[in-house]
């Protein structure tokens, strides 16, 4: 009994000593609000699980403040490239633009690509890596406040199987919603059903080659907007890993 413990115990040093968290998080002058969204994010595991890798063309889809832009730019190392795409529409008030101009400062890696929020475009076979983080579900919304037309989901998926090199990982994290009418669950609670995001990716020729639980909570309420006090930064979010086939 005693041999077999140690030959399990060897058997796992290697895994361990793999496993080990990458520095990613240890960025120079990171901004204090990011980090505090660690705990709840686990960017270390998501993208580990994701499998990024060094030397990696990688797409941050719908960047937001550059949260994981800037951790994927260390994940990815010098010798790879981010691509932050952000919607016009929300370009940024001067306290977003300066934070934009801080981590493109420190990261120059990282290059910033802005288009309409309905107009997705990138040259074919362009990526490695892509994520969707807490921003899938708006291929399904609509504002007339913020100025956002309909777009069709599949036709967004279509582009972005485009833009992916072949056996390109495109990684969506997102918040757990009810089933119904999707554009409605969307608008109320920016939430979406886990099975229409696979759907939707299967059927725009991506495989599904792994599934995360490490961001499930299971006493998360599907029926409250994502932003409600209650909820929001502890919402139970889905992990999906597809694949563009190797032809």
């Amino acid at each position: 009994m005693r041999r077999a413990f140690l030959i399990a115990a060897l058997i796992a040093t290697p895994v361990l000593a793999k496993t080990a968290a990458p520095d990613w998080l240890a960025i120079p002058q990171r901004a204090e609000s990011d980090i505090k969204l660690d705990e709840g994010r686990k960017p270390i595991e998501t993208l580990t699980f994701l499998g990024i890798k060094k030397g990696d063309a990688a797409l941050d889809f719908e960047a937001g403040g550059g949260y994981y832009t800037e951790i994927m730019a260390r994940a990815v190392g010098p010798k790879g490239t981010v691509t932050a795409w952000l919607a016009t529409q929300f370009a940024g008030d001067a306290k977003g633009k300066a934070k934009w101009a801080g981590i493109l400062s420190r990261t120059p890696n990282v290059h910033v690509l802005e288009q309409p929020f309905e107009e997705f475009q990138a040259p074919a076979n362009s990526y490695d890596f892509a994520l969707f983080h807490l921003s899938y579900h708006d291929a399904y919304w609509t504002s007339a406040e913020y100025k956002v037309k309909q777009q069709d989901p599949d036709q967004l998926v279509r582009k972005i199987y485009a833009s992916m090199k072949p056996g390109g990982i495109v990684g969506v994290v997102d918040h757990v919603g009810p089933a119904g009418d999707t554009r409605e669950v969307v608008d109320k609670l920016h939430r979406i059903d886990p099975a229409v995001v696979k759907a939707d990716f299967l059927r725009g020729g991506f495989k599904l080659v792994g599934e995360s639980r490490h961001l499930r909570v299971a006493t998360d309420d599907h029926t409250k907007l994502v932003f409600d006090p209650a909820v929001r930064g502890k919402t139970d979010r889905f992990v999906f890993k597809f694949m563009k086939p190797r032809k």
